[in-house]
This record gives structure tokens, C-alpha cells and sequence, in this order.
């Protein structure tokens, strides 16, 4: 049995199975089996580093963005992916489940069989990035392998792949060395045993990886390895603690002091290790011990940075309380110091909260609460807060401040509320010196808050309180000039969805400048969305070169499904409904709607509503655009202020019942309308529709009057203004007026021309007029061409049963249900999956069926991959 320098030993049957063409291999075995030892040396010696991606899970990992994070960049380092998957970066809205759909799409087109190797999986705590990774690997391409290594077995469904030949297991019993083995890797550590001694030892290890490899470094330079290896016995658990023993004590006190005072530690590096043993030299001792492979492992190329194998951190850190107690607080109090100083908050914290510091770690906390959250860490930080005492998070009027914080990012605007309440009832509970702070913390707070409600007033009053508090006046420092750009893009994106753009344009355009120059592409990226908005009043083109701009830098940071680019999801929409490519806006609708969540946005999807009215009315789908538009008006309820569109949904809403034939009770809806809303130029539109539907062209110029002269202006003039002229002409038309229909007709042309502004004339299609218009000349006849082959193409109607979009919006549960449609899972193991009913499970896929407009589930799996729902099929599934 060949070895290998350091005493690694090429273990060819095993790779022989590692190899196999099967889809999943399992390495289950307890820890100090080999199992990254094995994987390692196979990738080497079989020359697969270009094909394999590896992956090894942290310690007690909770987070399924880090996970999936650290998946996608292990399979874009090999040669064989790089230019498949996309780059994913840490947001602090993070979706698994669209992480592993945009994985599956991208590696449908995976030319040859790369593997993925995923080390340490027992430490994947959560269950949904377990639920995620059973969903990959039973809807993978089959060229995509997996090898799993594991303390434990998992439930990943893997009997499945088993009935289906489609796993290889590899367990404790096939990761024990053979007495061959045992040999071979003494000899590679330099110790030469004689044959009934290494029999002897490999009999009492029984093959255990770890406890031949701790013998190999007891053994070398012993002076009795005979002897040694006669007395040493016992159960697992038994061997560790005598073998570790034997090998501290055969360490000098030196390095059985970094060993032991850096035990607590997740990683580290010389400087570290050297602050918590008070002396130097760590970084060699530690460079020593990983090249004897004592269980210390190099992080990074320059080894500087190291960790310690599980197994061997675990008895370390026993044998550091054993020996001395006292010293454990000491040593995470001394790390969580050196972590803050050196920039490294989030270890910082961990630190002082194992130390027990509580008050510490609430401050380090709160002051880099808006940071980590603008670096993307928002669910480190979460985590982080999870940690503290709920009873110490009641009491502390600074960490209720952030459970309010956390609570905008993951719950209801209502629980930020109440949480914001309690954090203020009591001012005095707060340190004198940290009130200045709290307050800055409350006012950013505040200010989210208001920005989600759409409560415009409160968001200027906010955004004025942080632009002038002590920490942001002086914009060089980092930390000021960050929270100058929150509060400016803030107060843009609030004067965007209020129609306030001349104001937006100004704080926008600065705010998206101090992002930029201060490194922030998250909020770069949310600027540059809304400031893509704020230019469709102005000029299309400008709005999708901006909303183009905010998806490529979201792209390259993973970001491009995240709720920070709905708003350019929403404006390159808008660019292509204004433009009549109907066919291009729905897709920018459909990201848009999967992006955002009523309880925390309430005033997008506001929008989103309003825009999916609009689309739906232009390509003829009435009813759809009227539960659009009442949609909308329900969601104002959420929006703390009066808001501009909440007027212009219900105009539009009065414009559908028009076009569905539904003139009484459009009179009824006009007629219990506010006297005020009645008198808006939205309102006095609709009202002039209404009129041309019951034969009343007289009465539609008298509507339309005041919004023509300016006595009751449109809330958005530039495009819109195009309907009433529209309708003008239309109504001077019908009233034997054709020379007073051509020169409003021909304004209202000459308006739409420069952005090829044609939305107007989907919504009131007039297809004889232009014609007759043209006829007589116009100074837009392309424009009437482009109009009129619109009209003449946007009336064929889908194939039957084939609805272009879905009918109704999908729910979480439908969602989740859907995700495992194109698996060959039955139903009642779907129901065990996702900890349902049977019955709940069937219900929710008639729902499906229903709303994809299918039949059967093969259907409805086709229809949500051509709309983007699921990644299309890369096995013919």
C-alpha cells in the first residue's frame, strides 16, 4: 500500500468507489474517520482538482445564504463550471430556494461529469438549506455528482436514489484501515512497528482513522514504541483522551499552550495566537503541527490562517476547562478584543457573548448593526441577536432597538412597531453615553420604517434628523458618509413612489454618488433602481440605461433576484409597457412580484399591482386588470399616507369596467368616489371614457377641459397627457369635429414621438381614426405604422388553455409545492418532505393545476419553467 509524504495513504479502492458512476456517494462515518483526509488525497491523485468543487460546511451552520454562497464559489473555481454559474454574494434578504432554482439553470448546460464535494454537512443546522440541498440533488443534470461527507446520516430523501441504483454508501466499516493501511501510514509518519505490534495497535484502534494518525505522532521519536503500542486501549472516546493526552505531553509547554488557550477559536492566525498565550512564535508552531498532520489544517495559500480539526478543537477545549477553568472566559474576552480592533465585528461578538460579556457584545452589536447590514451580512447579524437572552433583550432599550431593526428585514411592520415603542417608552434606561447612538439607531429605524409604509412627511422629517445628527455631519468619515447615502437614497425612494421627482432626481443622483465612493454596491444598487424610476418621467431611454445599470452591478454581486432591484425590475418594465413590447415587460413583472412581500413593502407591491393592472389592460385581459387595480387599492390600506396611486387605481379601475361592458356600475363606483378624488385629472379621464361608452362625446370634452388647460393637472403629465388628447380627439371625432380631432390627435402624436410613448393608444385602440388620420397626413406617420401593426398584433389570442401568465399569484405553500413537481416524488412523500398532509399537498396542486391553466403535474411543470418559476429541465424531466 503506497504513502504519500506526511503520512497520507493512497487508499485506491476507496477512490474506485469515490469515481463511481452513480449520481450521489455518501462518506458517513464519526468524526477522526478520514473522510476529508480521503477526499482530499483522492482529488489529487486522481487528478480531478479541475472537476471538483469542494465545499466544507462551518461549524453549526444556521445561515443557508453562506452555504449556498460558499457552493456557488467552490463550483465557479473549477475549470469545468467557471463560466456556467453566476457570482453570489451575501444580501441581506436571502432566498435559498431561488439560489438553488438559478444553480439548477445554469448548470443545465454542464458539458461532462464535474463533482461536488460537500465536507462536514452534519454541521448544516438548517433545515431549509437541508430541504434546498435535497431539492438539488434530486433535480441536478447527471453530470453533476455529489460526494457527501457526514458524522451522521441526514434525511435528504436519499432512499429514493437508492431504489434507483443511483447511491454509492461508503461507512465507518469501509473508512477503517486495513492493517496494509495502518502500516503504510506509519511508515509515511516514520515510525517502522513490527508486525504483531502494528497487528496489536490496529486491533485496538479497530482502523479508526484518527487514532492511528494520533499514535503515528505520539509514536515518532518514542522512546518505547513497543511498549507504547502494548498498553494502549479503550473505547473511542477513551483512545481520544489518552492518545491527546500522550501528545500534549509530548509537546513542549510552549505549544501545548497555543494549542489549549486557541482551542476556543473557530480560526486562527500567529498575531491572534500569540495575544492569547502572551508569547511569540505561534504562526511556526502552528505551521509545524499542520505539516506533522496534528489535526491543524491552513486556511488560505500563505498558511497564516488555520483551524483545527473538529475532533481535535473538541478535546482541546475539555482539556482547557479541565486544567484551567478560569482561563476560558479569559481567552474569548482577549479574542473578541483582538477581532473588534482588527475589523472582524461579527467574530468580535461571538466572542464576548461566550465570555459572557453581555453589555459588550450589545454595543459591538449595535454599532455595526447598519454595516454589516450594508455589507450583506444582514442574517450574521441576525444570528448574532438571536443569541442574546430574550429576558436581556427586553430589558436593554438598545437591543430592543435592533430586534426592531431585525424585525424590518425579516417580519411585520406591525412587530417594528411595537418592538420601536418599547425601545423608546424609557429613555433613561439608556447609558448616558451611548444615547446620542440609540437615538441615531431609532432615527435610521424610523426611517426604513416610514420609507416601507410610503409615509412621505415622516420620511423627510426622519431623513433631516439623520442628515444632522453629529455622526453623519462630517461626511469624510466612512461610517458618516454611509449614513448621509442611506439617508439620501431614503428620502429619494420615498419622493419617487410619491411623485416628487425633480426633488428624487437631486437626492438620488447624490446619494447613489456617496454609495459609489464610499464602496457600498448594495446601496449603490438600491439608488440606482429608484433613480431608473424617476427617469420614466422624463425620458425612457434614460430610465432603461439606469435600470440596466442597477442589474448589472446586482448581478455581480448575486443580487439580481433580491428585493433591492425590484424597483429596476419595476422601471425597465414600465420602459417596455410604455413602448407596447408587451411580450418583454411581463418577465420584469414576474421577477419584480416574486421579489417583495407585503408585511415589509407594503408600497411596492402597491405598485406592483398598479403595473400589472396596466399590462394586463393593454393586452386586452380585463378581468385580470381589474383584480390588479382592486388589488392595489386594497394594499393603500398598509401605506400610512395618502397615496397618489391608490387615486389613479381606482381612475383605472373605472376604465375597466368600461371596457368590460360594466357602464352601470362604473357610474355607481364614480358616484361613491371622494368629491375630491372625483375633481383629479386621473378621476376626470376615466369619467371622460365612461361618457364615450354611454354615446356622451359631448360630455367627454367637457370631462376632459380642465386636465387639457391645466386646472386639474395629471399627477404624472408627460406620458399620461397623451391619454386625454386621446380621448379628445376621439370624442371632437364623434362629435363631426374631424378638423379639431386631427390637431389634438396630432398633439397627442407629436407628444408620444420622442419616447415612442404608444401605451395610450393600446388602452383606447382607435385603429380607424389613425388610418383616416394618416391618410390625410401627419408629421408621425411611422409612429401611426408602429401603433397600428401593434393594434392589428395584440388582438390574437393565446392557443386555449395557455394563459401568458399566471392567473392568480402563487402562495408561499403552492411555491414550496411547486419546487418539487419536477422530482418523481409521489404526493405522500412530497407531504413527508414538507411536513404536510397528504390531502393539504393535493389540495395545493389542483390549486397549481388551476392557476398555471394545466392538467396534469408533467404540464403544469412545463408551464412554470417557460414562465421562469422553475429552472428548465437539464435531464429531460
Amino acid at each position: 500500500m503506497p504513502a504519500v509524504p506526511g503520512g497520507v495513504v493512497s487508499r485506491r479502492a476507496l477512490y474506485a468507489r469515490l469515481a463511481t458512476g452513480t449520481r450521489v456517494t455518501t462518506l458517513s462515518a464519526p468524526a477522526g474517520s478520514g473522510k476529508t483526509v480521503l477526499l482530499r488525497s483522492w482529488i489529487r491523485d486522481t487528478g480531478l482538482a479541475d472537476r471538483a468543487a469542494c465545499v466544507s460546511v462551518q461549524r453549526e451552520e444556521r445561515d443557508p445564504q453562506r452555504f449556498w454562497i460558499a457552493v456557488c464559489n467552490a463550483l465557479r473555481a473549477t475549470d469545468a463550471v467557471a463560466g456556467l454559474v453566476r457570482p453570489l454574494t451575501e444580501a441581506p434578504e436571502p432566498d435559498g430556494w431561488t439560489i438553488v432554482e438559478r444553480l439548477l439553470h445554469d448548470l443545465a448546460a454542464l458539458a461532462g461529469p464535474v463533482w461536488l464535494v460537500i465536507d462536514d454537512l452534519h454541521e448544516l443546522r438548517s433545515a431549509e438549506a437541508q430541504r434546498q440541498l435535497e431539492l438539488l440533488l434530486l433535480r441536478a443534470p447527471t453530470q453533476l455528482r455529489f460526494v457527501l461527507a457526514t458524522r451522521r446520516d441526514l434525511r435528504l430523501g436519499l432512499h429514493r436514489l437508492r431504489l434507483e441504483a443511483q447511491l454509492t454508501e461508503i461507512r465507518a466499516d469501509s473508512l477503517r484501515f486495513s492493517p496494509e493501511e495502518a502500516g503504510a501510514l506509519f511508515r509515511g509518519a516514520g515510525v517502522e512497528l513490527s508486525g504483531p505490534t502494528l497487528a496489536r495497535l490496529h486491533e485496538r484502534t479497530e482502523g479508526w482513522a484518527a487514532g492511528l494518525r494520533l499514535a503515528a505522532l505520539s509514536l515518532a521519536g518514542h522512546p518505547d514504541p513497543e511498549g507504547f503500542a502494548a498498553g494502549f486501549a479503550g473505547s473511542e472516546r477513551t483512545v481520544a483522551d489518552y492518545l491527546l493526552a500522550e501528545v500534549m505531553e509530548r509537546q513542549s509547554e510552549d505549544v501545548r499552550r497555543v494549542l489549549l488557550r486557541t482551542s476556543v477559536l473557530e480560526r486562527v492566525n500567529g498575531e491572534l495566537a500569540d495575544l492569547l498565550t502572551g508569547g511569540s512564535g505561534a504562526e511556526r508552531v502552528l505551521q509545524d503541527l499542520e505539516e506533522a498532520g496534528a489535526f491543524v489544517i491552513s486556511l488560505d495559500a500563505r498558511r497564516s490562517w488555520f483551524r483545527y480539526h473538529t475532533l481535535f478543537s473538541d478535546l482541546l477545549q475539555l482539556e482547557l476547562r479541565r486544567t484551567a477553568p478560569e482561563e476560558v472566559a479569559v481567552v474569548h474576552r482577549a479574542a473578541a478584543g483582538w477581532y473588534a480592533e482588527h475589523g472582524y465585528p461579527v467574530e468580535a461578538i461571538r466572542h464576548a457573548q461566550a465570555a459572557g460579556d453581555w453589555g459588550p457584545a450589545a454595543r459591538l452589536l449595535s454599532d455595526h448593526w447598519i454595516g454589516l447590514g450594508l455589507d450583506g451580512q444582514a442574517a450574521a447579524a441576525h444570528a448574532l441577536l438571536a443569541r442574546f437572552p430574550a429576558e436581556l433583550i427586553a430589558a436593554d432599550a438598545e437591543l430592543t432597538a435592533l430586534a426592531a431593526l431585525d424585525e424590518a428585514e425579516h417580519g411585520s411592520l406591525a412587530e417594528v412597531e411595537r418592538r420601536l415603542a418599547l425601545a423608546t417608552r424609557r429613555p433613561e434606561r439608556v447609558r448616558a453615553d451611548r444615547r446620542e447612538h440609540v437615538d441615531l439607531m431609532v432615527t435610521v429605524l424610523r426611517l426604513l420604517l416610514a420609507r416601507q409604509r410610503g409615509d412621505l412627511p415622516a420620511v423627510v422629517e426622519e431623513a433631516r434628523r439623520l442628515l444632522g445628527s453629529g455622526e453623519v455631519l462630517d461626511a469624510e468619515l466612512e461610517r458618516g458618509a454611509e449614513l448621509r447615502a442611506l439617508a439620501l437614497i431614503s428620502l429619494g425612494i420615498a419622493e419617487t413612489w410619491s411623485q416628487r421627482y425633480e426633488d428624487a432626481d437631486r437626492h438620488l443622483e447624490r446619494g447613489v454618488a456617496l454609495a459609489r465612493r464610499t464602496g457600498r454596491p448594495y446601496l449603490e444598487v438600491l439608488g440606482l433602481a429608484h433613480w431608473a424610476v424617476v427617469a420614466l418621467s422624463r425620458e425612457l431611454a434614460v430610465a432603461a440605461e439606469r435600470g440596466r445599470q442597477a442589474m448589472e452591478l446586482a448581478h455581480r454581486h448575486g443580487w439580481a433576484d433580491e428585493r433591492i432591484v425590484t424597483a429596476a425590475h419595476v422601471a425597465l418594465g414600465l420602459h417596455m409597457l410604455w413602448r407596447g413590447r408587451l411580450d418583454e415587460a411581463e418577465p420584469w413583472w414576474e421577477r419584480a412580484e416574486r421579489a417583495v412581500r407585503q408585511e415589509t413593502d407594503p408600497v411596492t407591491v402597491l405598485i406592483l399591482h398598479y403595473g400589472r393592472g396596466l399590462l394586463d389592460l393593454a393586452r386586452i385581459r380585463d378581468e385580470d386588470a381589474l383584480a390588479g387595480f382592486r388589488a392595489a387599492e386594497r394594499v393603500t390600506r398598509l401605506v400610512a399616507a395618502r397615496h397618489p396611486l391608490a387615486t389613479k387605481a381606482r381612475a383605472f379601475q373605472l376604465h375597466t369596467l368600461v371596457r368590460l361592458g360594466e357602464v352601470e356600475r362604473a357610474e355607481r363606483a364614480l358616484a361613491e368616489m371622494d368629491p375630491r378624488e372625483r375633481e383629479t385629472g386621473e378621476t376626470r379621464v376615466a369619467l371622460a371614457a365612461l361618457r364615450l361608452a354611454r354615446d356622451d362625446p359631448q360630455a367627454a370634452t367637457a370631462a376632459l377641459a380642465p386636465v387639457l388647460d391645466g386646472s386639474a393637472p395629471l399627477m404624472e403629465p408627460r406620458g399620461w397627457l397623451v391619454q386625454p388628447l386621446l380621448l379628445d380627439a376621439i370624442a371632437r371625432d364623434a362629435l363631426g369635429d374631424q378638423a379639431a380631432a386631427r390637431r389634438t390627435l396630432e398633439s397627442a402624436l407629436g407628444l408620444a414621438a420622442p419616447d415612442a410613448t404608444v401605451l395610450p393608444f393600446l388602452l383606447h385602440p382607435v385603429p380607424a381614426l389613425l388610418e383616416r388620420h394618416a391618410r390625410r397626413g401627419t408629421a408621425h406617420a411611422g409612429m401611426v405604422c408602429e401603433i397600428l401593426d401593434l393594434l392589428a398584433g395584440k388582438r390574437r389570442e393565446p392557443a386555449a388553455g395557455t394563459p401568458s401568465r399566471l392567473r392568480e399569484p402563487l402562495t408561499h405553500s403552492e411555491t414550496r409545492v411547486l419546487r418539487y413537481l419536477p422530482t418523481n416524488l409521489p404526493a405522500p412523500e412530497i407531504a413527508d418532505e414538507l411536513s404536510l398532509s397528504v390531502n393539504t399537498v393535493r389540495t395545493h396542486m389542483r390549486h397549481l393545476y388551476g392557476k398555471l391553466g394545466t392538467h396534469s403535474r408533467s404540464q403544469a411543470v412545463e408551464r412554470a419553467r417557460a414562465l421562469g418559476l422553475l429552472a428548465p429541465s437539464a435531464r429531460g424531466s
